[in-house]
């Protein structure tokens, strides 16, 4: 336990990947580091989240593990360095698009000349408009060098790599396919002889060579780009951060960069202007769009002691705040961290496509020598055996089966959190479409989790303002209290401009109540069951407590010393799209459970307004995940939704757990998925994006299959012997180079991707 708890996690970028072998290359290296615990190398970023021990290792042991598996690797900074990181990649994309292009633009200019001058061999026709000297094996042979070792010079690079290391990736495929077809045809126009001697014409495939280097480089600048693109949910977000701030100091306001923003700088935040920082109002009032981060559409008003949201948007007035939390530690930087973990993680459903790749090019290089084999022993043609072997290294594609699920999974998550929905990682996001039962905490998920004191009766009946001594002892006990209750009595007390004392002895008794003693007397409010276990007769108050209860309300007894002198009630007003939300859930064909503390009628009461049958009232926090635990003994995959401390332990024992993202902090860390806005809708959202989702990933995972299986056997010339035919292995080159980014382009389409109401 002590290794896992002192872990920390890193992220690097990597360098001189070719395809999802790779991948897979690297992560053994990195996770046979002593003190590597977890390690998941993702393929459509480029990148690997690192969970590791600092006291067994360092990151310089990671990086040169990398290193010496063939790759580079660096280390992605904190997010204070997020901005400058970004600007850096984007640079060395820009670098490596570029040098692809060049090699892109003299390869395709060749390939044409060299195809023209191939026609007459191709067609088997005599084509006079096409000059003879095109023809010229010599000619076409210094043509194609430049494709092969210039523009093919990565592929030599990355086979030869992987040979070191007595792997084999794409790569390796592509520089043998070529190469056969390259030597092959300089051994044709060096000794033609020998092949005339036999009675065969001495044929050469430049062409073929030059062409499939060009279409792979071609598709993987296509590649290149649809990849750059999945990760565009980040740039926006990192893109939102405003770059400087209007601090006041010393009664002066001095414009300063972001990064100098300390806790505790008074802001100043015009009309229009972005806030650049987490803060609490001192002064002023305004409406705020925060859309871009909570994915709320309309503006929110914000007054003095209201919080408000770096990145977020002033509409109206002008107002002053305090700065809470800066730098990493603010709410947009937090949301960038968990959308980067999350896409840096690795899907269940993952699993397959990584089995696959993982003996994938060897397997294909013993389908290519079988096939040279089986063509030139039973036919005896050699030009055949080698179309065929060489058709079959060039169209296998492992990139398709690496590229399936992490590229849905960097989509999925980025419209996530541009709905307002942050997936904690892949595995969550996978497991949110087999949902099958909700459970629903009352306060602050169904209600809007701000109780306010409706009725407060004593024993001698309904009070008046003037008779509010007993408030006073009761209001004075509760200060002590974080209960909302006992907020909400705070707050009723004060607003009845009662003078508070203090309270001494204080205990809060969980899912009970709480007691106190103010000017000697022990004062105890809570539930009636409480009072019952203490001795304390309720029924004097009972016809209270029926009727209050009956409209959905929740009732408290006071005593004061063991004698029962008043209760009070308190109502939680229901949010108003919870009873859309819950309707929405159950036509999803969910089980929708509500989880409360409350006592079993007002409990009823507060589920018959949003639609909910199934009740568990009267659950004590520390007895909440036992409830989810027992559902799930049922077979049930099931998913907890709590915004308090005391659903954490609920949340982390759901196989879902999602957190209102206006609770706790501790409720959003023991939680897989949160909801910044707080609207239950948007769990409805987060089931429908998850199923979009995985569909998106079974999609590209059946192209990608579909593509190998039937592209490998065809580029063998199973066809041949039926109907004459052979795959050229210029079409296997170019299908090879738009299988992946066919997968890419699918992945991308969940951008468009919007709920259903």
């Amino acid at each position: 336990m002590e290794t896992l708890t002192n872990t920390e996690n890193i992220n690097l970028k990597l360098r001189g990947m070719s395809c999802a072998g790779c991948a897979n290359t690297i992560e053994s290296a990195i996770l046979a580091v002593p003190g590597v615990v977890e390690c998941n190398v993702n393929f459509g970023i480029e990148q690997a989240t690192v969970k590791y021990n600092p006291r067994d290792t360092r990151i310089t042991d990671i990086q040169e593990a990398v290193e010496s598996a063939g790759y580079s690797a660096y280390l992605l900074q904190s997010q204070e360095m997020m901005i400058g990181e970004d600007d850096r990649e984007k640079e060395i994309r820009k670098a490596e698009s570029q040098d692809l292009i060049r090699k892109i633009i003299v390869g395709g200019i060749i390939s044409i000349i060299l195809i023209i001058g191939s026609l007459p061999m191709m067609t088997g026709l005599k084509l006079p408009f096409i000059p003879q000297w095109l023809h010229n094996p010599w000619l076409q042979l210094i043509l194609t060098a430049p494709i092969q070792f210039w523009c093919g010079y990565r592929f030599y690079i990355g086979g030869w790599k992987a040979f070191k290391r007595h792997a084999a990736t794409m790569d390796t495929l592509i520089a043998l396919g070529t190469s056969a077809a390259f030597f092959y045809s300089l051994f044709a126009t060096v000794f033609p002889d020998f092949f005339l001697n036999q009675g065969l014409m001495p044929e050469v495939y430049y062409e073929t060579a030059a062409v499939v280097i060009t279409l792979i480089l071609l598709g993987q600048w296509f590649e290149h780009r649809a990849k750059g693109q999945t990760s565009e949910a980040i740039r926006q977000l990192i893109g939102l951060q405003p770059k400087d701030a209007t601090v006041i100091r010393d009664g002066e306001e001095i414009a300063i960069p972001i990064k100098e923003v300390q806790i505790n700088d008074i802001i100043l935040v015009r009309p229009g202007e972005k806030i650049p920082v987490d803060g609490e109002i001192i002064s002023g009032n305004s409406t705020i769009d925060e859309g871009m981060v909570t994915g709320e559409s309309l503006p929110v008003t914000k007054q003095p002691g209201d919080e408000v949201i770096g990145a977020t948007i002033n509409k109206t007035g002008s107002f002053k705040f305090k700065a809470t939390r800066v730098g990493k530690d603010t709410v947009l930087a937090q949301i960038v961290k968990l959308v980067q973990d999350a896409q840096g993680s690795k899907a269940p459903i993952q699993r397959l496509a990584d089995q696959v790749t993982g003996w994938f090019v060897p397997v294909v290089m013993a389908i290519a020598i079988a096939t040279f084999v089986l063509w030139f022993t039973i036919m005896g043609n050699i030009s055949l055996a080698l179309i065929t072997t060489v058709g079959v290294l060039i169209i296998a594609c492992p990139c398709a089966l690496g590229l399936a699920t992490p590229t849905s999974v960097m989509v999925g998550t980025g419209k996530g959190a541009e709905n307002g929905i942050l997936i904690k990682d892949a595995e969550s996001l996978e497991l949110a479409h087999k949902i099958q039962t909700i459970v629903l905490d009352k306060t602050g998920t169904i209600t809007e989790g701000k109780p306010t004191v409706t009725n407060y009766a004593t024993i001698s009946g309904i009070t008046n303002a003037m008779e509010l001594k007993l408030l006073r002892l009761v209001a004075t006990v509760e200060t002590n209290s974080e209960h909302p209750i006992g907020s909400a009595i705070v707050r009723y007390a004060q607003s009845q401009k009662i003078e508070l004392g203090e309270a001494t002895d204080f205990i809060a008794i969980a899912g009970s109540g709480v007691q106190g003693v103010v000017s000697d007397r022990l004062v105890q409010i809570g539930t009636q069951r409480w009072m019952s276990e203490l001795g304390i007769l309720t029924q004097n108050l009972q016809e209270y407590k029926d009727m209050w209860e009956g409209e959905g309300k929740s009732v408290v007894f006071i005593a004061v010393d063991a004698e029962l002198e008043g209760i009070i009630a308190i109502a939680d007003s229901i949010k108003p799209t919870s009873a859309a939300a819950v309707k929405a859930l159950r036509n999803l064909d969910l089980e929708v459970v509500m989880l409360t503390g409350d006592n079993q009628k007002t409990a009823d009461a507060i589920a018959r307004q949003v639609g909910i049958v199934k009740v568990a009232a009267e659950v004590r926090p520390d007895r909440k995940a036992a409830k989810v635990k027992a559902l799930q003994r049922q077979g049930k995959i099931v998913a907890m939704v709590g915004d308090g401390i005391n659903d954490a332990p609920a949340l982390a024992q759901a196989d879902v757990g999602i957190a209102i993202g206006t609770g706790t902090d501790i409720a959003i860390a023991a939680s897989d998925i949160t909801l910044i806005s707080g609207e239950l809708q948007d769990i409805v959202t987060a089931i429908q994006l998850s199923k979009a989702t995985i569909r998106n990933i079974r999609q590209n995972l059946f192209f990608a299959f579909i593509y190998n299986v039937l592209g490998i056997p065809i580029a063998a010339g199973i066809l041949f012997p039926f109907f004459g035919w052979l795959l050229n292995p210029i079409i296997a080159g170019g299908a090879m180079a738009f299988s992946s980014v066919s997968v890419v382009n699918n992945a991308l389409r969940l951008r468009n991707f919007q709920p259903k109401t």
